[in-house]
């Protein structure tokens, strides 16, 4: 199998983090056509004040993609975070929950949001369902990304690549929703989502590395990963 080399993919990547010296690693890099981050992540990378935060993202990436979530489980406070959000710049994507934590759809926000040409990034979408309320309620003329976290997909046992399909179908119409896989779990969904057509993933950093090694000869991959065990085994210094 000839496997495609990451910088002949069509996909487009985007980098999911929020650490700053990984945003601007993989920005000098070049390889990487957009960011995307939660207040999950940068409350694990540390980061004590959102805004000043954003700020710093928006000024090592003024000029691709950048995606900010809401945090409120309100749709009127929702609602004033996104005008904040998109006030920051014009390249910022605000990330709006699919529902709030009481199963109630974001679905009049999101229409109103988009009727105002707010970009949006609809995030924690697993259902088709869900993918066509979403786009019922988008404005066709305002861009947005429609992020199906095909990794909590197939966690639950179920084989995502033909529910990215359909999504695909269900937002043909609409030009400037983008479908986005989310969620990857290992590098192969890199290219699940280029062969189907998918136009945007999400990767982590750590995942972005591992897919550095695609089209590698795999008995060389074998020998490495023995000498790797061999080394790990002469340093911790087992005995048998």
């Amino acid at each position: 199998m000839n496997v495609p080399r990451l910088e002949d993919l069509k996909i487009r990547i985007f980098s999911d983090g929020a650490d700053l010296d990984s945003i601007a690693a993989a920005r000098q890099r070049g390889l990487v056509k957009g960011f995307t981050t939660n207040p999950t992540l940068m409350a694990r990378a540390g980061v004590t004040h959102y805004l000043h935060f954003a700020r710093e993202v928006l000024r090592i990436v003024p000029d691709l993609p950048v995606s900010f979530e809401v945090f409120s489980d309100e749709f009127d406070e929702m609602e004033r975070q996104a005008h904040v959000l998109a006030a920051l710049g014009p390249n910022v994507y605000v990330k709006i929950p699919i529902t709030n934590t009481r199963r109630e759809p974001s679905a009049p926000l999101i229409a109103r949001l988009s009727r105002g040409r707010i970009p949006l990034n609809i995030t924690a979408i697993l259902t088709l369902q869900q993918v066509r309320d979403v786009a019922a309620a988008l404005d066709p003329a305002c861009p947005a990304f429609v992020s199906v976290f095909a990794g909590r997909i197939a966690d639950s046992g179920r084989d995502p690549v033909p529910i990215m399909r359909e999504a695909l179908e269900i937002l043909r119409p609409l030009p400037k929703a983008e479908l986005l896989w989310a969620s990857p779990r290992e590098a192969l969904n890199i290219l699940q989502a280029e062969w189907i057509g998918c136009p945007i993933i999400t990767v982590t950093p750590d995942l972005l590395a591992r897919a550095d090694n695609f089209g590698k000869d795999l008995d060389e991959f074998s020998l490495e990963t023995v000498r790797m065990f061999h080394e790990d085994a002469r340093k911790s210094g087992f005995c048998i």
